[in-house]
């Protein structure tokens, strides 16, 4: 008499096993997604005061004037975020609300980019440092 035992899985263990694996990946991705989007937002929000900075300083050399520093020849400032370039362009960054004593900075989700569906959406910062975003709250979008 011979006795052959076969060694592997059966079917249905492969199954619970790939059901479980599915399981995993369905609840770590949208963390995983969420996580990166809060990532992209704070190293904005650095940009954001970074360029503010900027403003201040421009300010301070051109005669206590604002201008736009992302719009001078050559520009003072790059205009989309992050601002070393790292991993491609996720935010523009604006100027709007300018006049020769305010400006509001404005932090501009790509459409073509994750970060499209950011909660937080649009990123303002004013020269008196109010923090705004157009949905969320500042607890949740500003850290």
């Amino acid at each position: 008499m011979s006795h052959h035992t076969t060694r592997g899985f059966t079917l249905i263990e492969l199954v619970i096993a790939m059901a479980i694996v599915g399981i995993l990946a369905a609840i770590a991705y949208p963390a995983y997604t969420s996580q990166m989007q809060k990532n992209r937002r704070a190293e904005c929000e650095s940009a954001l005061m970074q360029l503010a900075s900027a403003m201040e300083s421009d300010f301070s050399r051109n005669g206590n004037q604002y201008r736009n520093i992302l719009t001078l020849a050559p520009p003072r400032f790059p205009n989309t975020c992050p601002i070393d370039g790292s991993g491609g362009p996720v935010y523009d960054l604006s100027i709007t609300n300018l006049t020769a004593s305010t400006y509001t900075l404005m932090a501009a989700p790509r459409s073509a980019t994750s970060q499209a569906s950011d909660p937080c959406g649009n990123l303002t910062l004013t020269n008196l440092l109010q923090k705004g975003q157009s949905s969320g709250t500042i607890d949740q979008c500003w850290r």
